[in-house]
C-alpha cells in the first residue's frame, strides 16, 4: 500500500516550469530514491511535496488525502516532516532546543520516548545536547537535522540530499542510520547526488532531468543498467 503518490505534478516559478508532470510513489515502510544532477527539480519535488512550494498542477495524495497545497504547518501535522537540504538548523541555538522545534506539533507526554529514540539513533547529540548547534561538525549537524524531522514522529520522512559536504565515513554512517530508520518502521524518500549510496539503501527509484521523471525501476536494477552506468555512475559517486 501506497503511503505517498505523487500524480502528474507541475510546479511553476514566475514564467519558468520547475517540475513536468512528476509521478513518484513510496510504498508504506519503504524507501524510494530521486536521483539527478544540481538544478533537475529534486529540492523542487520535496518542496512541493511539503507544501513549501506550491504545485500547480497534479496530485500529492499522502496516506490517501490529497495535500496540494494545504499548507505546510498541516502536513507536518498529518505525519511528513523533511530533513532540508544544507543542514538547515538552527546554529545559534542548542542542540536541545533544536529537538525541541522538531516536537512543536506533538503530544508532550511522547516527548522523552522521542527523544531516546533520537538519542539511540544518534548517541553524539546526546553528548552535545547543550552545546551550540553551530559549533558542531558538518556530519554531527546532519544528525541533529533528521533528528530534528524524526522528533516530529513522521510516518513520512523526507532526506535532502543527506550526503552533501560530508565524508566518505560520514556518508556511510549517515546511510547505515537511514536503515535503522526504515527498520522502525518508518517510510523514507530520499533525493540525492549521491546515486551509489542511496541506491544502496532504497528498494525504488527514480532518475530526474530537465524537471521530469526520466527512468524509474527497482534500485538494485538501475545499480546494474548499462544506460545508468555510462550516464551516471560510471567511474564515479555522483549523479
Amino acid at each position: 500500500m501506497s503511503i505517498l503518490e505523487v500524480k502528474n505534478l507541475d510546479v511553476r516559478m514566475g514564467v519558468q516550469q520547475i517540475l513536468r508532470a512528476v509521478n513518484v510513489k513510496v510504498e508504506e515502510n519503504g524507501v524510494v530514491a530521486v536521483l539527478g544532477s544540481n538544478g533537475v527539480g529534486k529540492t523542487t519535488l520535496m518542496r512541493a511535496i511539503s507544501n513549501i512550494y506550491q504545485a500547480t498542477a497534479g496530485e500529492i495524495v499522502f496516506q490517501g488525502q490529497n495535500i496540494a497545497n494545504i499548507g505546510s504547518d498541516k502536513v507536518v501535522k498529518l505525519g511528513l516532516c523533511q530533513a532540508p537540504e544544507g543542514r538547515q538548523i538552527f546554529s545559534n541555538m542548542t542542540v536541545e532546543e533544536n529537538l525541541i522545534l522538531g516536537a512543536y506539533h506533538q503530544d508532550k507526554a511522547h516527548f522523552q520516548e522521542d527523544l531516546d529514540r533520537v538519542f539511540d539513533l544518534f548517541p553524539i547529540l546526546k553528548d552535545r545536547f547543550q552545546q551550540q548547534a553551530g559549533a558542531m561538525s558538518g556530519g554531527e549537524q546532519q544528525m541533529l537535522c533528521i533528528g530534528r524531522a524524526l522528533m516530529g514522529r513522521p510516518k513520512l520522512l523526507l532526506l535532502d540530499e543527506p550526503s552533501l559536504g560530508l565524508a566518505p565515513l560520514v556518508i556511510k554512517c549517515i546511510f547505515d542510520l537511514i536503515v535503522r530508520i526504515r527498520e522502525a518502521g518508518t517510510a523514507i524518500l530520499i533525493v540525492e547526488q549521491n546515486a551509489k549510496a542511496a541506491l544502496s539503501v532504497a528498494d525504488y527509484a527514480y532518475i530526474m532531468e530537465g524537471g521530469a521523471i526520466i527512468m524509474e525501476g527497482p534500485a538494485d536494477e538501475l545499480a546494474r543498467d548499462n544506460r545508468l552506468e555510462a550516464a551516471y555512475l560510471g567511474g564515479h559517486t555522483h549523479v
